[in-house]
C-alpha cells in the first residue's frame, strides 16, 4: 500500500484539521496523477495500491467517508475540504449518527428480511415524541411507587430510561444485555430501579417502535452496530463505497465508531484520525475517547507539539492546574488574568455587562472578540447580560440559545387559534390567551407608500390594553365551542377606536370562514390551517426578524412530523378517540416547553456576526470557536467540575475500558479532577489575549461559592469598576 493511515494528536486549534484536509487533497493529487500517468503508459499496466482503490470506484457513490463530531463541524469541515479541492472533488460530510441514520434507512429492506420486519418506510421520531410515546406505553407500569422508588417525576425517569437504550447503542451493547451491565455497575446502589424490570421496558418499546417502523437516535445505533454492521452484503457495499475514510474530533464519537473503523481499515482502506487530549467534550454523553484511542495502533502517529496561534495555552494552562490541584500553593497570575469580585450575583452580573461595554465602547476590543463563558447559564443572566450590552448598542449572540417554542408570543396566538377553529377544544383556551392572540395576529400591514388601500395603510394594531377590554367583554368560554362576539357586544365598544376594531373584525371574520368550512367538512389539516394563519396574519409580505421565523419554521415542521407519526400509529392499530384528540395532545405538548426552535443556522454576510458571544462551557466547546477576550462567569461556582446536564444517567457503565462496573466516590472524584483539567486546558487554547474570572461570594440561592476555581480568583489581579 503506497500510504498508511494516519493518527493526528495534538491540543485544542493545533492544526489538527488542517492536517486531515491537507492529508485529503494528497490523496486526491495521487489519484490523479496516477490517473494521468495510467492512461498514458502501455495497456496493460497493473495498478496497485490504495490510489487503484480510488479508481476502482470512481462510478460509485463516493470514494471518501468524511466525519465530524458535531453539525456545525460538519458544514465548516465540508466547506473546508470543497475550497481546498476547488470544489472538483465530491464531499458528503456526516457526523457519526447522521451516517448510521442514512445507512439504516438506505439499508432498511435488507433490515426488513433479516429481522422479519414488516415492509413500510421507517420514519425518525424527535425526542420529544419518543418521550410521549413511551410515556404512554410504560405508564400503566410507572405507578406512584415506582416513581417513589426512582425519586425522579415521571417524565425525568422516562428520559433516564431512554438514555439507557442510547447509551448501550453508542457502546455497541444489545439491548438485551443491559439488565446485565446494570445489575454489575448498580449493585452496590439499592436505591435505584431492578435493572431487569429497566431492560424489560426498553425491549418493549424496542419492539413496539420496530413493529411501527419509528426510528429513535437508540434504535438507528444499535440497528446499525448489531445488524448492519455484522451482515457481509453490507459490508461487501460498504467497502466499494468507501476506500478512505476522514475522521476529525473522533474523541467526541461513541464506540460504535470504531467498529465502522476497524471494519473499513480491515478490507484495506486508509484513514486519517484526529484526536484531542484536552477534547472528549461529549464524554458522558455517549462518547469514548479512550476507547477510540485504541485506533492510534493502526496508523502512524503524528504529533502536532506547536503551541496554537495567538493562544494563552502554553503560558497559563500549567500554572492553573497547578492552583487548582494543588490550592496552597503560593503563586500568582499574570496580568493578563484579571478578576470581577463582588457580594451578590446580581452585583457581579451588572459588573461584567458593564466592564464588557466600556471595552468595546473604547476600543479595546471588539464585540465579536469577546465570550461570555459560564457553567452554567440561568434565564435571570441570561437576560440581564443582554439586557445591559443590547442597551449599549452591543449585540450579544447565544450559542444554542434553544427556547421552548411556546415562549414566543407568535406561536401561542396560534396555538389560541387551533382551539377557535376547531370543537372540543375550550379548555385549552382563556380570557389572557385570546387577549395575547388578538395582540399578535392584528400586526401593521406593511404596503408600499403609493398603495392606495387606506384602510390597510393606516395601523390596524390591537394594543394590549384594548385586546384586554375585547377578550373581557367579547370572548364566550365554552368547552366544546369556544367563540368571539361581534365587537358590539361591548357596550362602550367606541371606546376600542376604528382601528383596532378594524382588525378585530379582520381576524373575527377570518376564524368564521374557518369554521364555516369546518361545518362543510372542509376544514384543512391543522398543518394547513396553521400555514394559512401565517400567510394571512403574520406574513403580509414583510421581513420578519430571524427568530421568529425560525420559531414559525419549527412550529411547522414539528406539526408536520407529529401528524406524519399520528397516522403511522392509526394506520398500524387504529383507535377510537374524541374528534381532533391529536390536536389537542399536539398543543399539550408544545405548553409543556418540551420543543424549542432549533433552526438550521443562517451565517452572517462578510464574515462573522458582530456580537459578543453568551454561552456555557460545554456550548463553547462544542462550537470550537476562539477569541480575543474570556469572561469565565461564576468562576467559583462548584459546577466548573461537574458534568451537570452534559452527563447522563448510567454513562460510566458504558465505556468499553470498564463496562458494568461499578462507579465509586472515587471514580467520580477523579473524573471530575480531569474534566477540569481539561476544561481549563481547552479554554486556555481557545482565548488569546485577556481572561476575567467573574466571581459573586453569594450564588443566586444565597449560598456561599467555594468552586474549584476559587485559587484562580485569589491569585489575579482585581478589576476596578469606576
Amino acid at each position: 500500500m503506497v500510504s498508511h493511515s494516519v493518527w493526528i494528536v495534538g491540543t485544542s486549534r493545533s492544526g489538527k484539521t488542517a492536517r486531515l484536509v491537507e492529508q485529503f487533497c494528497n490523496w486526491v493529487k495521487a489519484e490523479k496523477q496516477y490517473t494521468e500517468s495510467f492512461y498514458t503508459k502501455k495497456p496493460g499496466r497493473k495498478k496497485s495500491g490504495y490510489v487503484a482503490e480510488f479508481l476502482d470506484i470512481k462510478q460509485t457513490e463516493m470514494g471518501v467517508l468524511v466525519l465530524a463530531a458535531n453539525d456545525d463541524n460538519r458544514r465548516e469541515l465540508g466547506d473546508i475540504i470543497v475550497t481546498s479541492t476547488l470544489g472538483k472533488y465530491p464531499v458528503r460530510a456526516k457526523t457519526p449518527l447522521g451516517f448510521f441514520q442514512d445507512e439504516v434507512i438506505l439499508f432498511w429492506p435488507l433490515l426488513i428480511n433479516s429481522l422479519n420486519l414488516k415492509a413500510q418506510f421507517p420514519v425518525r421520531l424527535r425526542p420529544e415524541t419518543e418521550q410521549e410515546l413511551a410515556t404512554k406505553l410504560w405508564r400503566p407500569q410507572l405507578d406512584e411507587e415506582i416513581l417513589r422508588l426512582a425519586g425522579v417525576n415521571e417524565s425525568r425517569l422516562v428520559r433516564r430510561i431512554l438514555d439507557l437504550l442510547q447509551l448501550a447503542a453508542y457502546s455497541g451493547v444489545p439491548c438485551e444485555d443491559i439488565a446485565q451491565i446494570l445489575a454489575r455497575g448498580l449493585k452496590e446502589n439499592n436505591t435505584t430501579l431492578e435493572p431487569e424490570f429497566l431492560a424489560s421496558l426498553l425491549l418493549d418499546w424496542r419492539n413496539w417502535c420496530l413493529e411501527r417502523g419509528l426510528l429513535t437516535y437508540g434504535i438507528i445505533t444499535e440497528l446499525y452496530s448489531q445488524y448492519l454492521l455484522s451482515d457481509r452484503n453490507y459490508q461487501q457495499h460498504l467497502t466499494k463505497r468507501y476506500q478512505a475514510v476522514l475522521a476529525d474530533d473522533v474523541d467526541d464519537y461513541p464506540s460504535v465508531a470504531r467498529l465502522l473503523f476497524e471494519l473499513l481499515l480491515d478490507q484495506g482502506a486508509v484513514g486519517a484520525f484526529s484526536y484531542n487530549p484536552d477534547g472528549a467534550v461529549r464524554l458522558g454523553l455517549g462518547a469514548d475517547p479512550n476507547y477510540l484511542e485504541g485506533l492510534a495502533g493502526r496508523c502512524r502517529v503524528e504529533i502536532l507539539t506547536g503551541p496554537p496561534p495567538e493562544s494563552l495555552g502554553e503560558q497559563l494552562t500549567k500554572q492553573m492546574v497547578e492552583l487548582v490541584t494543588e490550592p496552597m500553593l503560593l503563586l500568582s497570575l499574570p496580568e493578563i488574568v484579571h478578576s470581577i469580585q463582588t457580594t451578590s450575583r446580581a452585583q457581579l452580573l451588572r459588573q461584567t455587562a458593564e466592564v464588557i461595554a466600556d471595552a468595546i465602547q473604547s476600543k479595546q476590543v471588539e464585540a465579536e472578540q469577546v465570550a461570555i463563558i459560564a457553567p452554567g447559564l440561568d434565564a435571570i443572566a441570561r437576560y440581564t447580560l443582554v439586557e445591559i450590552l443590547v442597551k449599549q448598542n452591543i449585540q450579544v449572540q447565544s450559542l444554542n440559545d434553544q427556547r421552548p417554542l411556546v415562549s414566543s408570543p407568535i406561536i401561542r396566538a396560534l396555538l389560541t387559534m387551533l382551539a377557535l377553529v376547531y370543537p372540543g377544544l375550550g379548555r385549552l383556551v382563556d380570557r389572557d390567551a385570546v387577549a395575547e392572540m388578538l395582540v399578535v395576529l392584528s400586526r401593521k400591514q406593511q404596503l408600499p407608500e403609493n398603495s392606495t388601500d387606506a384602510i390597510n395603510r393606516v395601523s390596524t394594531d390591537i394594543d394590549p390594553v384594548r385586546a384586554g377590554l375585547i377578550a373581557d367583554y367579547c370572548f364566550l368560554p365554552h368547552p366544546d365551542r369556544p367563540n368571539l362576539l361581534p365587537i358590539s357586544a361591548f357596550e362602550r365598544w367606541d371606546r376600542i377606536g376604528y382601528a383596532a376594531t378594524t382588525a378585530y373584525n379582520q381576524i373575527l371574520q377570518w376564524l368564521e370562514e374557518q369554521r364555516s368550512q369546518q361545518e362543510l367538512r372542509l376544514i384543512p389539516s391543522p398543518i394547513s390551517l396553521l400555514d394559512r394563519a401565517i400567510q394571512r396574519f403574520l406574513w403580509n409580505g414583510s421581513n420578519l426578524p430571524y427568530e421568529q421565523l425560525a420559531a414559525l419554521r419549527e412550529l411547522l415542521e414539528t406539526a408536520q412530523h407529529y401528524w406524519e407519526i399520528d397516522t403511522r400509529l392509526r394506520q398500524i392499530a387504529p383507535v377510537e378517540t374524541t374528534p381532533h384528540a391529536t390536536i389537542i395532545e399536539f398543543i399539550q405538548l408544545l405548553r409543556r416547553g418540551t420543543i424549542t426552535a432549533n433552526p438550521y443556522p443562517v451565517r452572517p454576510i462578510g464574515g462573522v456576526r458582530k456580537a459578543v458571544t453568551l454561552a456555557t462551557i460545554f456550548q463553547y466547546r462544542s462550537s470550537r470557536r476562539s477569541h480575543r477576550w474570556h469572561f469565565w462567569l461564576d468562576a467559583g461556582s462548584p459546577l466548573w467540575a461537574k458534568g451537570g446536564a452534559a452527563t447522563l444517567f448510567g454513562a460510566p457503565f458504558f465505556l468499553r475500558d470498564r463496562l458494568g462496573e461499578p462507579w465509586t466516590a472515587e471514580d467520580e472524584k477523579l473524573a471530575e479532577e480531569q474534566r477540569l483539567q481539561r476544561i481549563l486546558a481547552d479554554l486556555l487554547s481557545r482565548v488569546s489575549e485577556r481572561i476575567y474570572l467573574c466571581h459573586s461570594d453569594l450564588a443566586v440561592n444565597g449560598q456561599e461559592q467555594l468552586g474549584p476555581l476559587l485559587p484562580l480568583v485569589n491569585a489575579c489581579v482585581t478589576h476596578s469598576v469606576i
